[in-house]
């Protein structure tokens, strides 16, 4: 079982910053990738960044040059920056991991962008 546990989302200002991370603990050998997603009331969850166990990064096209996908794979742990937040980034954010042929979620954290 692998359990994934989010933290730092919260309330920013436009234009703010904001940096999410996902703990993953439990049995893991090895992971395909880590990444976020986010789903926004009554709207489908949809891939904001993914890392792969090698490195390679992909965006979602709302987000590229805002946002940027790290990893430490000796901690098992995914880092999302969030730079020039916008109010349309208002979501909840979910860490997803891929190992072998199984996806595993996060519970999620929330995160709002508002004056």
């Amino acid at each position: 079982q692998v359990q994934l546990v989010e933290s730092g989302g919260g309330l920013v200002q436009p234009g703010g910053s904001l940096r999410l991370s996902c703990a993953a603990s439990g049995s893991i050998f090895s992971f395909n990738a880590m990444g976020w997603y986010r789903q926004a009331p009554g709207e489908q969850r949809d891939l904001v960044a993914i890392i792969t166990s090698g490195g390679n990064t992909n965006y979602g096209d709302s987000v590229k040059g805002r946002f940027t996908i790290s990893g430490d794979n000796a901690k098992n742990t995914a880092y999302l920056q969030m730079n020039s937040l916008k109010p349309e980034d208002t979501a909840f954010y979910y860490c997803s991991a891929i190992i072998g042929r199984n996806q595993y979620w996060g519970q999620g954290t929330q995160v709002t962008v508002s004056s």
